[in-house]
C-alpha cells in the first residue's frame, strides 16, 4: 500500500465513522438500535445514495483500486466481531429453560427455512439466479438466510429496554443463542457445499469440520479453562495472555477456512469454547469491544452498502418480490416462534413479543448475504432485496415489540417478582429510595430511618437504573445479582440499612428512560415518597435539573431530593415555610420526622418587611394541638426568604426540608448553570421537596391536604425577629 492509498483509507474510515455516528444520534433518539444506522450509513455511502446523487463524490471516496483493502479491514473486522459473539454465548442462559428455548429457537429455524426454502425452488432460483448456481446450493442458502437471527441487536433491544434479567428477556436471549448456534452450523454446511466440487468433497468437509468441532471443545476448551483460571488468580489479563489468545483466535479462523467452512465459524467456534466463568471472557470483550464495533464494523456495512445497489429494483414486479421476501421473512421467524413460545407455556402477549425480538435480523444476515454473494450464490438483485428485507425485519422490531409488550406491562411483570425479604405491611408509609450513585446512599439509610421509627413502620424499597451504555459495557446479565440489587450502587446503602435495623427491598434493572420507569415503579408500589439521591453533575450547577426536573414533572405523588452533607442523624430539622403547597408537604415531612424518630422541628416563617401580622395560623393549621407544643415557631420579617433561611441554618441542624420555590431559590428546571445558593452555602443536609398541585400529603396515614384541610392546632412560637 503506498501513502496515496493510506491516505485514501484514512478518509474514507472518517466518513464512515463520522455519519455512522451521526446517522446513530438519530436512530437512537427514534428508539432504534445502532446497526440500523451503521446500515443506513453504508447503504448512504453507497450506489443507491452517494453514487445517485454525486457519482463523482463516490468516485473518489471510494475508487475501484481501494476496495480491496477495505474489504480485507472489513472481513478482520468480521473475524473479530464474530469471536466477541462467540464470547457472548454463555451456556448458563439455557439454565432452567433448555425445553422451551430449544423448542422455540429449532421452530423459528425450521419454518422460515422451509419457507425459504419453498420460495426459493418455486420461484427465486427461476427469475433472481444464474443457471450456473447449482440449484441445491442456492435454495439451502435461501433457507438458512431466513432463519438468521441477530444475537447481538436483540441483546442490546433488549437490554435497553430493560427486559435482560426478565422472564421474557431471559428466554429470547436463551432462544438466539440456539439460533445462532445452529443456524451457522447450518451455514457452514452449505459453505462446504458450495465451495466443494463433488459430494464426496462435501462430506469430506463436513467431517472435518465435526472432527475440529470436536478437538476445540475436548482438548482447546480444557486449556482455555486452565488460562481463565490463572488470569483470574494471578495478575489478571496481561498483553501476552490477549497476544496469545488472539493468535489462537486466528489460528481457529485459518484453520476453518482451509477446511473449507469460512474463517467467520472459526472466530465464533474459538469465542464459544472460551469458559465463561473465571473472568477471562468478559475481559478480553472488554479489551477488544471498543476498537472492534466503532472502528472496524463500520467499515463491513460501509463495505456491504457499496455492494447494495437499490437501483437494481427498477420494476414493479421486483418491488413485489421484494416484498414477499419480507413478508415469508416475517410469517416464518415470527409466527414459528410466537405459536412455539404459546405451546410452551407462554401467555399469548409474550409470545408475541418472542416473535417479534426472534424476527430481528440486522448484522448477522448481512455477514450471511455477504457471504452469499461472495460465493456467488445470489446475485447482487437477490442480495440488494435481502439486505432491504434485513433492515426492514430489523427496524419494526423496537416499536412492534413496545405496542405487543408496552412499558406498562413490563413494569407490573418486573414489579411481580419480588426480591426475598420479610413481609411488609401494604397500608404502611412508603418510600421508594432511588440511587444513581453509591455514595448517596448511606445519608438516604440515616432519613429512611428516621422515617420510618424504631418499629420500621415504613415500606422501604430501594431502586437502582442501570443505563444501557452502562449495563452493554459491564454485561449487565452478570452484573447483577441474585437479588436483582447492582452491588457497586446499592452497597453502601444495604450496608448502613443493615446496621441501622431497617428492611430494605431493592429493585433494579435496565432503563433507557429512567424519569419514566422511576414513576412507573413508584405508582406501583403506591410509594407516598419518591427520594432522590443528589451527585454533582459533570455540567451542570443545578441540583433541580435533568432526570430529576423530568421526575419531579411527571410524579403524581410527593419528590424530594436529598443533598448529603454528611447526614449521620436526624435530631434538629429546619423548614422554611412561607405557605407554598410545597412547604406543606416539607412541613408535612418534618411531622413525620417528629413523630416517628422524636426530631425537634423549628418551623421558620418568613413574612415581607411589609406583610400584615406573623402568619402563624399557616402554621399552626398543619399540627394537632398535642403535637403543636413540641414545635417551634419563628417568624421572621425579611425582604429575602432564601437570606433569611440561610441566617437561620448556621444556628446548626441536622436537615434542612424546605419545598421548591422562588422565594427559596429552588424552581425545577430542565437545564441549569447556576447552582442553587441555599444547596451551595447552606452547611447542613438539605431535603428538596415538590409536591404535585392538587394531591394530599399523607403523614403517618392521614391525609394532610396542602390546602389546609388538616385539623387545627397550636404552634408556639419560639421568638420573632424583624
Amino acid at each position: 500500500m503506498n501513502t496515496h492509498m493510506l491516505a485514501q483509507l484514512l478518509v474514507q474510515l472518517i466518513v464512515i465513522i463520522g455519519l455512522s455516528r451521526l446517522i446513530g444520534r438519530g436512530a437512537r433518539w427514534i428508539g432504534q438500535p445502532l446497526v440500523i444506522a451503521e446500515v443506513v450509513a453504508g447503504i448512504a455511502l453507497g450506489p443507491s445514495l452517494l453514487g445517485l446523487i454525486s457519482p463523482g463524490a463516490l468516485q473518489w471516496l471510494f475508487p475501484a483500486e481501494s476496495m480491496p483493502f477495505l474489504k480485507m479491514l472489513a472481513e478482520v473486522g468480521l473475524v473479530l466481531f464474530m469471536f466477541l459473539i462467540g464470547l457472548e454465548l454463555d451456556p448458563r442462559m439455557l439454565k432452567g429453560r433448555g425445553h422451551t428455548s430449544v423448542a422455540i429457537s429449532h421452530s423459528s429455524i425450521v419454518v422460515p427455512f422451509a419457507l425459504g426454502a419453498v420460495a426459493g425452488a418455486l420461484w427465486l432460483y427461476k427469475s433472481l439466479s444464474d443457471p450456473s448456481v447449482p440449484f441445491s446450493s442456492f435454495v439451502l442458502f435461501m433457507g438458512v438466510s431466513m432463519s438468521i437471527t441477530a444475537f447481538p441487536v436483540l441483546a442490546r433491544i433488549l437490554t435497553e429496554r430493560g427486559l435482560m434479567q426478565s422472564k421474557l428477556g431471559a428466554i429470547a436471549i436463551a432462544c438466539a443463542a440456539v439460533d445462532d448456534v445452529t443456524a451457522w452450523c447450518l451455514l457452514a454446511f452449505v459453505v462446504s457445499l458450495v465451495r466443494a466440487t463433488s459430494l464426496a468433497e462435501a462430506g469430506l468437509t463436513t467431517l472435518f469440520a465435526v472432527l475440529y468441532i470436536g478437538f476445540m471443545l475436548l482438548l482447546v476448551r480444557p486449556f482455555l479453562a486452565r488460562l481463565g483460571a490463572r488470569v483470574a488468580s494471578r495478575e489478571g489479563l496481561t498483553q501476552n495472555v490477549v497476544a496469545g489468545t488472539l493468535l489462537l483466535l486466528l489460528a481457529s479462523a485459518w484453520a476453518t477456512e482451509r477446511i473449507g467452512i469460512h474463517a467467520l465459524f472459526g472466530a465464533f467456534l474459538f469465542g464459544a469454547v472460551i469458559p465463561k466463568e473465571g473472568g477471562l471472557a468478559s475481559a478480553l470483550a472488554e479489551k477488544l469491544e471498543d476498537v472492534t464495533v466503532v472502528l472496524l464494523l463500520p467499515v463491513f456495512f460501509a463495505f456491504s452498502g457499496l455492494r447494495t445497489q437499490i437501483g437494481l429494483l427498477d420494476t414493479v414486479e421486483s418491488w413485489v418480490t421484494c416484498g414477499v421476501i419480507i413478508l415469508l421473512a416475517c410469517l416464518g421467524k415470527f409466527g414459528g416462534s410466537a405459536v412455539a413460545a404459546r405451546l410452551t407455556g407462554l401467555r399469548w402477549r409474550e409470545a408475541g413479543a418472542i416473535g417479534v425480538l426472534m424476527n430481528t435480523r440486522g448484522l448477522m444476515e448481512l455477514i450471511v448475504l455477504n457471504l452469499g454473494l461472495d460465493l456467488g450464490v445470489i446475485s447482487p438483485t437477490l442480495f440488494t432485496m435481502m439486505v432491504i428485507m434485513a433492515l426492514v425485519t430489523t427496524f419494526m422490531t423496537s416499536p412492534l415489540l413496545k405496542w405487543m409488550y408496552p412499558p406498562e406491562q413490563q413494569a407490573r411483570d418486573q414489579l411481580s417478582r419480588e426480591t426475598p425479604g420479610a413481609a411488609l405491611a401494604p397500608s404502611a408509609y412508603t418510600v421508594l429510595l432511588c440511587v444513581s450513585h453509591g455514595q448517596a446512599g448511606p445519608g438516604m439509610a440515616v432519613l429512611s430511618r428516621a422515617l420510618s421509627g424504631e418499629r420500621n413502620e415504613a415500606n422501604l424499597y430501594a431502586l437502582h437504573l442501570l443505563s444501557p451504555d452502562r449495563a452493554l459495557k459491564a454485561r449487565a446479565e452478570e452484573a447483577l445479582d441474585a437479588t436483582g440489587a447492582s452491588g457497586s450502587a446499592l452497597t453502601p446503602l444495604m450496608g448502613r440499612a443493615e446496621k441501622l435495623g431497617l428492611t430494605v427491598r431493592t429493585l433494579s434493572f435496565v432503563s433507557s428512560e429512567p424519569a419514566r420507569d422511576i414513576c412507573r415503579t413508584a405508582q406501583a408500589k403506591r410509594a407516598d415518597l419518591v427520594l432522590l439521591g443528589w451527585h454533582k453533575p459533570l455540567f451542570s450547577q443545578t441540583v433541580l435539573g435533568g432526570t430529576v426536573h423530568e421526575v419531579m414533572q411527571e410524579s403524581t405523588g410527593t419528590v424530594a431530593v436529598l443533598v448529603d452533607r454528611g447526614l449521620s442523624q436526624v435530631r434538629r430539622v429546619l423548614v422554611p415555610f412561607v405557605g407554598s403547597r410545597h412547604d406543606r408537604a416539607a412541613l408535612g415531612l418534618a411531622r413525620r420526622l417528629f413523630k416517628q424518630a422524636g426530631a425537634e422541628v423549628t418551623v421558620l416563617h418568613v413574612t415581607s418587611p411589609e406583610g400584615p401580622g406573623s402568619g402563624r395560623a399557616q402554621v399552626e393549621e398543619l399540627f394537632p394541638a398535642d403535637e403543636g407544643a413540641a414545635v417551634k415557631l419563628k417568624v421572621v420579617r425579611h425582604a429575602s426568604p432564601e437570606e433569611a433561611a440561610l441566617e437561620e441554618v448556621r444556628a446548626g441542624y441536622d436537615l434542612v426540608v424546605v419545598g421548591l420555590g422562588a422565594e427559596w431559590g429552588l424552581e425545577d428546571r430542565l437545564f441549569g448553570v447556576q447552582r442553587e445558593r441555599i444547596v451551595r452555602d447552606a452547611p447542613a443536609s438539605l431535603l428538596l421537596v415538590r409536591h404535585p398541585e392538587g394531591a394530599p400529603v399523607r403523614v403517618q396515614g392521614e391525609g394532610l391536604a396542602p390546602g389546609g384541610d388538616a385539623t387545627p392546632g397550636g404552634a408556639q412560637a419560639a421568638g420573632t425577629r424583624s
